[in-house]
């Protein structure tokens, strides 16, 4: 089996697990952990996650993000600048991206039902701007079903600590891995 293979059966053993009301946003996020360089084939998984996400009974939403830093800096007052001086692109600038993704993120997830899987899509389209760990941390306490995000990095066990696209110190969160590897029980 191929490894995109082995990650999609794992989170449809995750599926038929109960799912516990009295916990965190934080715990209520699953993190689908992959190498980035198979970000093509888990786009082309998502069928099939979708299919077995409702055949568990379970609502399926899709929120690509994948885009949305090229279309918030293109609508920028002063986007012919950035686009002149990238320099210019200063942390309170990003500051702005970063709520207005946010928002985005969350007002997907209130709205979601919640019996849902939200399947968080081109998180690491934010790299460089933005961390990931800031952003799931902001809206974790929205989420009231579960929080897929596809995490085109690495996690690691020991620590519990995930690294977008292998490129940044790792950021320690307490979300579910979903991994071929660990035994579900």
């Amino acid at each position: 089996m191929s490894r995109v293979s082995d990650l999609v059966d794992a989170y449809k053993a995750e599926l038929p697990l109960a799912w516990k009301d009295n916990v965190s946003g934080g715990e209520r996020v699953w993190m689908l952990v992959y190498p980035p360089d198979l970000e093509r084939q888990m786009r082309h998984a998502l069928p099939s996650i979708e299919l077995a996400t409702t055949q568990a009974g379970r609502v399926w939403a899709v929120l690509d993000v994948t885009d949305d830093f090229g279309r918030w800096l293109s609508a920028h007052r002063h986007a012919e600048a950035f686009y002149e001086d990238p320099s210019d692109l200063t942390q309170s600038i990003l500051d702005q991206f970063e709520t207005a993704l946010v928002a985005r993120i969350r007002q997907a997830l209130e709205t979601a039902p919640e019996n849902a899987v939200v399947a968080l899509v081109g998180i690491g389209s934010i790299f460089p701007f933005l961390r990931a760990s800031s952003v799931i941390k902001s809206v974790d306490s929205a989420v009231t079903g579960r929080l897929l995000v596809l995490f085109p990095g690495l996690h690691d066990p020991e620590t519990h600590s995930f690294r977008l696209l292998d490129a940044r110190d790792g950021f320690n969160y307490r979300a579910r891995v979903i991994d071929p590897q660990k035994d579900i029980a």
